[in-house]
């Protein structure tokens, strides 16, 4: 019975490794292709004599702290009054409505063609929001800004020329983060999404791949998104899903790595969390809404595999959830250097490896000082055991996806937080709150005796390896018990100073 079930334990872990190896061994591709592609860099057909309207949309729902500073920057775009149309998309049911009037009429009084739609039942959330913008859009070419996003006020003619090849749908600009020194949390989000815009975004573009708008600080043709099928909210990633109906339907998409708009990194662990679970469930619900339609076209193999690669990537998830239960070493005392040379260290290559180089390729596409570059690369540790460790939060959001268990389209938190001094003021507004902090500290302990192990056996390979699940899961979790913890002290300070307030 006991060879059984360590043969059965083998497979399986066999199998787990080696479709981790295969997202992995993707991660090479970008890389290559990233290199491969790197100078080729898109340049618009031609230039607008007379340039074009554009219709600004501002979806927003409850952003107290970060409104204005948005509307202002949108105010001072480099872009004429006459060809620009501002559309405040406010669902607020906070005090950011008022913030959004007295905008409005800002706004209208310095000479702005600006349209205020507030509307109160929230139907299909951002996704219903931009399509009811849609009916009133007096643009052919739509600007979207999420509400923590600063634009520079030249980006609009960086981007607008593309527009002159009738076949582009849609222009991609690099965010950028305002706040990425205000923690080694804020670097390592930095990190993670550099490695996405900087390799991803360009490997795949500038090679005739799919990719994705991003969902904000882009331009996209209306035409597009109406062939396209409209904005849909059947899924909680409406900017993935419209990127691929549309590019289905031969719109060429554009991706500008060097025109970069700055946005605010949520500054603690609960909002990281939830906005990592929000997309990550979304791009599940995508990939059971569209893979299948592109396996069905006529798209070249070569695309559909990217597509395939692409939408199942958060499945990774759940398969590292599995290793975590799986990569106990005494289950296996006797496969010994065996097991070492022709399994852990072939599948380590492929895994920790790729992921490694495939950052650091990211910062050295975006980060042209030497020492800049040194000091983000020591931050990659941090980010491997950080990734392990949001595999519960992300997996939770994958099987929610699979099982289609609906829900909200939840916001991140944001604190209008720009310089490293400034602290989380005390906001009402709160992250996604779940009970996978009891499960990331469940695998802490497990992953700890799985350290102490391995030291007292001297099994000196695998150490560092299990090491980076111990920190990964410590990390987490005790981020988000912080910010309960945050949570709990503001409401007690809060009651306090209602108290106060009664007295007096």
């Amino acid at each position: 019975m006991g060879h059984v079930a360590t043969t059965i334990w083998i497979i399986c872990y066999f199998a787990v490794l080696i479709g981790l190896a295969g997202y992995g061994i993707h991660r090479y591709t970008m890389i290559y292709l990233y290199w491969k592609n790197r100078r080729k860099k898109p340049q618009p057909l031609g230039h607008f004599e007379d340039l074009p309207m554009v219709t600004v949309q501002l979806p927003i729902f409850n952003e107290l702290h970060v409104v204005r500073r948005l509307i202002k920057a949108v105010a001072n775009l480099d872009y004429p009054k006459s060809c620009l149309q501002i559309q405040i998309l406010d669902d607020s049911i906070d005090e950011t409505k008022e913030i959004c009037e007295e905008e409005y009429k800002r706004l209208l009084d310095s000479g702005f063609d600006v349209e205020l739609i507030h509307r109160e039942d929230r139907v299909g959330y951002k996704a219903g929001a931009l399509e009811n913008g849609m009916e009133s859009a007096k643009g052919e070419y739509i600007y979207i800004l999420d509400a923590d996003f600063v634009p520079d006020s030249d980006v609009l003619h960086k981007m607008i020329h593309f527009f002159t090849d009738d076949r582009v749908g849609m222009v991609q600009t690099r965010w950028g983060h305002i706040n990425k020194s205000y923690s080694i949390l804020t670097r390592v989000q930095a990190l993670f999404l550099d490695g996405h815009h900087a390799v991803e975004q360009t490997a795949r573009s500038r090679s005739g791949r799919f990719f994705n708008f991003n969902g904000t600080a882009g331009i996209l043709r209306k035409s597009a998104i109406i062939d396209a099928g409209g904005w849909q909210h059947d899924t909680i990633c409406e900017d993935l899903d419209l990127s691929y109906r549309a590019q289905m339907k031969r719109w060429k998409f554009i991706y500008l790595v060097d025109v970069v708009t700055p946005a605010e990194l949520p500054p603690n662990m609960d909002g990281f969390k939830t906005q990592q679970h929000r997309w990550t469930k979304g791009s599940i619900q995508t990939c059971i809404k569209v893979l299948g339609r592109v396996f069905k076209s006529d798209l070249p193999t070569i695309v559909k595999f990217e597509a395939f690669a692409h939408l199942t990537a958060n499945f990774a998830y759940l398969l590292l959830i599995l290793l975590c239960v799986l990569v106990n070493p005494s289950m296996h005392p006797e496969s010994g250097w065996v097991r070492t040379v022709f399994l852990d260290f072939p599948i380590f290559f492929a895994t920790t490896i790729s992921v490694g180089l495939f950052y650091v390729t990211a910062q050295i596409a975006i980060n042209p000082k030497p020492l800049n570059l040194i000091k983000e690369i020591l931050h990659l540790p941090i980010l491997l055991a950080l990734g392990i460790g949001m595999s519960v939060n992300n997996g939770k959001a994958v099987l929610e996806a699979i099982f289609g268990n609906d829900s909200e389209f939840v916001r991140t938190p944001k604190y209008g937080i720009e310089k490293k001094d400034k602290k989380i003021i005390k906001s009402k507004y709160r992250a996604l709150k779940s009970i996978a902090p009891l499960f990331e500290l469940s695998f802490f302990g497990y992953f700890t005796y799985l350290v102490v192990n391995a030291w007292q056996n001297a099994n000196w390979f695998t150490l560092p390896f299990l090491m980076l699940f111990q920190v990964g899961f410590f990390l987490v979790a005790s981020g988000s018990i912080r910010s309960l913890l945050n949570d709990l002290f503001m409401n007690r300070q809060t009651a306090k100073d209602s108290d106060s307030a009664l007295v007096s």
